[in-house]
């Protein structure tokens, strides 16, 4: 069984109540204020100028050029659909991560080495690095990760979690060995739109597109994402915001709780017991994540407001 956040049922199924607030993902509890879908958006099928203008958007946000750019349902449908366009057989993830990366590469026949070390990714087929890393936050410079690169035939990055730490970014400086995979719900808080994006080579993104089909993605992802990207003012303001916020929230946190790491969208600290600890804030309407692999680690996504901080100050 594959184990994520966001099962806020199974909270609610577990500890009762509704007025939860879901600190258990890593997506921005600040969204993007959207506004109102056109007519266009909800009726008609997204034409080829509708893509081209979510592919300028993205390509202006992320530095690179709008043909390397190739929309998806979100990050999630690039992780399920790289090993089937990629050759070889020989996989290694650079753990531990986000489970889904090894988990789609097994289910499509590859080979896959979880490592820890960065160097033996050395000689993979397909090597996979999250950067910043979900759950711990390690990160890599673009440097160490043209330098990876160069020890692999080729290197998917994912960047899921870059938005808030554009320095660690290589969209704009890629490697051609090198596909990135980015996320929108997360940062831009609209996990629900699916939207997400993958950068590389044009014959590798035309592939993903013949095995995503005509209409991957939805008008309405298409609108809200790319009024979005462009919305220079609200990504700046909400950088500053993530980062302030991240260490307020370990301000509350560690007296408690040792900080591990984390990004700017989650903190992943150290319990004593990471079962209780979930316990201890579900009763108090608030819902974590905790790893069946850790038995001591206990991720918080950052809260979005000061009640919020609050509760979560008051359940420690």
């Amino acid at each position: 069984m594959r184990d994520h956040g966001g099962d806020i049922d199974r909270a609610a199924g577990r500890f009762g109540g509704g007025d939860w607030i879901d600190l258990s993902t890593g997506i921005n509890r600040r969204p993007w204020p959207a506004g109102p879908l056109s007519a266009h958006a909800l009726t008609a099928l997204p034409t080829e100028a509708d893509r081209t203008a979510l592919h300028a958007a993205a390509a202006g946000r992320f530095g690179c050029p709008a043909d390397q750019v190739l929309a998806l349902a979100g990050a999630s449908a690039a992780i399920q659909l790289l090993p089937h366009v990629l050759m070889g057989h020989r996989a290694a993830v650079l753990s531990p991560t986000y489970n889904e990366h090894a988990a789609s590469l097994a289910a499509a026949g590859w080979q896959v080495q979880q490592v820890t070390d960065p160097l033996r990714l050395a000689a993979a087929n397909l090597a996979v690095i999250v950067n910043p890393n979900n759950p711990d936050g390690r990160s890599f410079t673009p440097a160490e990760i043209a330098e990876i690169a160069g020890m692999v035939t080729h290197l998917v990055v994912d960047e899921s979690f870059a938005d808030a730490r554009p320095d660690l970014s290589v969209a704009g400086r890629r490697p051609a060995n090198v596909t990135v995979l980015r996320s929108f719900g997360k940062f831009w808080g609209l996990a629900g739109l699916r939207l997400g994006f993958a950068l590389g080579e044009a014959d590798l993104l035309a592939r993903l597109a013949q095995r995503a089909g005509p209409w991957s993605v939805s008008g309405p992802a298409i609108q809200i994402g790319t009024q979005a990207l462009a919305d220079d003012a609200w990504h700046a303001d909400t950088v500053t915001w993530l980062s302030e916020a991240a260490l307020h929230l370990d301000q509350i946190v560690t007296p408690h709780w040792p900080l591990v790491g984390g990004t700017h969208l989650f903190r992943l600290y150290q319990t004593p017991d990471a079962t209780a600890a979930q316990g201890r804030l579900a009763r108090a309407g608030i819902w974590s994540r905790i790893f069946p692999w850790h038995p001591r680690w206990i991720r918080l996504g950052i809260p979005g407001s000061r009640e919020e901080f609050d509760r979560v100050a008051a359940a420690l």
